[in-house]
């Protein structure tokens, strides 16, 4: 998904100005971006406090900001900058983790983003994207831009099957119908679920949604699903992220 991404970001750099940040990552992915951004790509080095109050400081001034690290050390390092100088004042600045949920895993828990979206949709006026498969990063991308509000883009892994045809993007998706309940999938895990729920008889297998922007809201669930789950009085949520905060939580 970062290779995605970064096309993502130099698609975007030839329609609008902003300034994109990362701290001292992104090495042999994110030279496409270097090239076409020039100054307005800004090494801010492991200063990840630095990096989030610098964004905010430029925001104020009326430009996006972007500002990419490996998941834990965009959100949790950073934590108070993000609190104080972005949310609170509600300033344009996009915080961008790659490798969440167990993304680093043999690196271990300080690597591991497993309650990134819980701790962050707490904050006021804040946005959580995560995209299941590199085919969503686009458009989440560019929803991500038009939206002048703090935001935050969990990357991880695509595990998308290749003969999986995906319909058009958006935010709640009905990939895979069955008839044993409703599952939800959170994340890039959704990938491997549906290469082994494919082959099933549709009588054996649940329906699978893939949901990609947080917090849920109730008004929010179409109603096809909330119909399935009544009928079927069975629901699954499968996500990398502890259960408090979890979207299952918000499910609940």
């Amino acid at each position: 998904m970062r290779n995605a991404f970064c096309s993502a970001l130099v698609a975007l750099s030839a329609q609008k100005p902003f300034i994109f940040f990362t701290g001292d990552l992104g090495f042999m992915a994110l030279e496409p971006l270097q090239h076409a951004m020039g100054e307005r790509f800004i090494n801010a080095g492991v200063a990840e406090q630095n990096m989030v109050s610098v964004a905010a400081g430029a925001a104020s001034n009326g430009t996006q900001c972007w500002a990419y690290s490996i998941a834990p050390f965009i959100y949790a390092r950073p934590f108070e900058q993000i609190r104080n100088d972005v949310c609170l004042h509600d300033f344009d600045v996009k915080l961008v983790g790659n490798g969440g949920g167990y993304g680093y895993g043999v690196m271990g828990a300080t690597h591991h983003a497993i309650e990134d979206y819980g701790v962050l949709c707490g904050l006021q006026n804040m946005s959580v994207y995560v995209p299941a498969f590199a085919l969503d990063v686009a458009p989440i991308v560019a929803r991500m831009a038009a939206d002048p509000h703090p935001a935050y883009l969990r990357l991880g892994r695509c595990e998308k099957p290749k003969d999986l045809a995906l319909p058009e993007y958006a935010p709640w998706r009905l990939i895979l119908t069955g008839q044993t309940g409703v599952l939800i999938a959170i994340g890039p895990g959704a990938g491997g679920l549906l290469q082994q729920l494919a082959p099933l008889a549709e009588a054996e297998r649940p329906e699978v949604w893939v949901v990609t922007e947080l917090p849920l809201r109730a008004e929010k669930i179409p109603l096809p699903c909330l119909d399935r789950i009544r009928a079927t009085g069975t629901l699954f949520v499968l996500e990398e992220h502890v259960a408090h905060g979890s979207a299952g939580q918000m499910l609940a």
